[in-house]
């Protein structure tokens, strides 16, 4: 899979591209004064945040309620800025950064969902960059928490023990760019493709763009193991706000790593302080026991930090049905981990069989279909079609000739979103 020569070039990016130092950038999370048996959090109508009905089941409502002094009631902090009671998270479901999104309790899984700061007397979620909120303005018992913009209204004014600081803005808010991007490598007119197409961002599998600059937002992956140095993180922290993990690590034509390798390696991402997407693998990201999910779970059980989860995804099937197969897969996924989801390379290509690409209908329509309910769906936070060029080998997928001539592909691309 993957062994064309666009493709290919993607092993080698991250190497010739250099890297630069950079001051770090510190979290403040909520300190230890919730730590140890728990305390209080107290909202609209001096009213609680309690889990409802004292059960710790997955999925349970967050809600306000009489204070009563029961461990449904009673907060700690935990590692990465969590909220826990009855031994799990305080937990926005379904990683969702949508205004209404409701909060829950859930296995304490490190994710931004799940990370809170304290500011101003709110408490901001780091997932979303929203404040926790009693939905209706209302301080009725049993009324819902969820997220919502933050306003500073008194539903979303909370009282937390003394001592509890003020936090700095977190970096790993979910972004606020349009969901359309591109990947791309080098090619002549690559900056005014970028602008014609309608990218909100852009990536090229390096953690810098010093060679290729372009009026989207930048974001830098470590690409593999060997990239992950001193040097090479700090110049991808001083790219932006959020980082991509490994380049398909279940390939040994890509990163080419173990579950293992790759978990003891992971803390250094999380170092940075970026919003951090998981490793992408190149397929079986929904399958139990794959490289996906034992990485997961071993994230999980070791307190790691994954705020999103990264795909890749070809089709060889160029009928209609390749639209379902796609998002099929996606919605697999994000039902898994309850992840908002990037998918950062998907096209349609037969690698073993022929015709190898599609036709021009059938592209461009597996195009517009697509990204039209990608961009209607709340839990896809950002696509990327495999790729912007359309130059020499990569023509018959790629979406630009030069900065102003697409492709049909790259025009049904550029309506989207």
């Amino acid at each position: 899979m993957h062994e064309f020569v666009g493709m290919s070039r993607r092993k080698t990016l991250f190497a010739a591209l250099a890297a630069a130092a950079v001051v770090a950038v510190g979290l403040v999370g909520l300190n230890s004064a919730l730590a140890g048996s728990g305390s209080a959090i107290t909202g609209f109508g001096g009213k609680c945040v309690d889990v409802s009905g004292s059960n710790s089941a997955n999925g349970t409502a967050v809600q306000l309620w009489t204070c009563n002094g029961t461990a449904a009631q009673q907060w700690s902090t935990g590692a990465n800025d969590s909220l826990r009671a009855l031994g799990k998270c305080l937990d926005v479901a379904g990683g969702s950064t949508v205004d209404g999104a409701k909060a829950q309790l859930y296995d304490c899984n490190g994710t931004g969902a799940q990370r809170w700061t304290a500011t101003g007397g709110q408490l901001v979620n780091a997932g979303s960059g929203k404040c926790l909120d009693a939905s209706g303005n209302s301080s009725a018992d049993g009324t819902r928490l969820q997220i919502w913009a933050c306003h500073g209204g008194a539903n979303q004014q909370w009282a937390l023990p003394a001592g509890t600081p003020t936090a700095s803005a977190s970096r790993t808010a979910a972004p606020s760019a349009t969901k359309k991007g591109v990947s791309t490598w080098a090619f002549t007119g690559l900056s005014d493709a970028v602008r014609n197409v309608g990218a909100g961002w852009y990536y090229n599998w390096s953690n810098n763009n010093d060679s290729m600059p372009a009026p989207a937002e930048f974001v830098p992956m470590i690409w593999g193991a060997a990239s992950v140095t001193d040097a090479s993180l700090a110049k991808a922290k001083s790219e932006g706000t959020v980082l991509l993990g490994f380049n398909e690590p279940d390939l040994a034509g890509q990163a080419n790593m173990t579950v293992e390798q790759a978990l003891s390696l992971w803390p250094r991402l999380e170092q940075t302080g970026l919003r951090l997407g998981s490793p992408a693998v190149a397929y079986g990201g929904d399958t139990a026991g794959g490289w996906l999910d034992r990485f997961m779970t071993g994230a999980r059980q070791q307190g790691r930090r994954v705020d999103f989860i990264t795909l890749h995804w070809y089709g060889s099937d160029f009928s209609d049905a390749a639209v379902n197969q796609f998002l099929g897969y996606v919605q697999r996924v994000h039902a898994r981990y309850n992840l908002p989801i990037w998918i950062t390379e998907y096209g349609l290509i037969n690698f073993s069989g022929t015709p190898k690409y599609p036709n021009t209908a059938q592209i461009t329509s597996f195009i517009t279909r697509t990204t039209t309910q990608m961009q209607a769906t709340s839990y896809i936070e950002r696509y990327a079609w495999f790729s912007l060029p359309a130059v020499g080998d990569s023509v018959a997928y790629g979406l630009y000739r030069d900065g102003s001539t697409p492709t049909p592909a790259g025009e049904a691309y550029r309506a989207a979103g």
